[in-house]
């Protein structure tokens, strides 16, 4: 099998032979076309070619205070969303970010802090997903952290050598789930870590 990049982990399987794997794009992240022999439910082996985005993997962690039923969101220009439709290419989201070679949950923190300007002890991991496994190796973790006022210890706003210009929102946790309703968040992972509060009924 041709060398793996750096970060990839595949399992031995007897269902699926890797045979080439091809750097298409370095640019930013990484671009690879994968050729593979994969076998169907029928006992037929397929080669397919597919292509995957490699961007790393990432942390984002819903911050929620308790006692004034609130929820702290960002907001920021997404230029993806903005050609594909987001008339803005704002989008109000959960602090977030890749995790760079750190663990997720000292990543998710150190987000936080830049994003937000809240300072939080040890995140609760919820669980982690793919988010667009058609086509991106980004696996995704999702924390929740409990804050007060006086957890906000900054701005926040993000970095700004990096582009960032994010807008911090607290947002009343019923008028979230309505935002999720009407379409005013839109973002997934947002509205996935939204409904997990309501499901683990995080206010009651």
């Amino acid at each position: 099998m041709t060398r793996l990049p750096k970060g990839w982990r595949i399992a031995a399987a007897d269902h699926v032979r890797i045979d080439n794997i091809e750097c298409l794009s370095d640019n930013w992240y990484h671009l690879y076309r994968v050729g593979f022999d994969l076998k169907r439910s029928d006992g037929e082996w397929q080669h397919q070619t597919r292509e995957a985005y490699d961007r790393g993997n990432g942390a984002g962690i819903l911050l929620y205070n308790r006692a004034d039923r609130t929820v702290i969101l960002t907001r920021q220009f997404r230029l993806p969303s903005f050609v594909n439709g987001n008339e803005t290419g704002m989008l109000i989201e959960v602090p977030a970010g890749l995790l760079d070679d750190r663990d997720p949950a000292a990543a998710v923190i150190a987000e936080v802090k830049e994003e937000t300007g809240y300072r939080i002890g040890k995140p609760q991991k919820i669980f982690d997903l793919f988010m667009s496994p058609g086509s991106v190796t980004e696996r995704l973790h999702l924390f929740i952290a409990e804050v007060t006022r006086d957890h906000r210890t900054g701005e926040g706003g993000g970095l700004h050598a990096e582009g960032e210009d994010i807008h911090v929102m607290e947002i009343a946790f019923d008028a979230a789930i309505r935002m999720i309703a009407d379409g005013r968040i839109r973002d997934a992972k947002t509205v996935i870590l939204l409904q997990h509060a309501m499901l683990a009924r995080l206010f009651d």
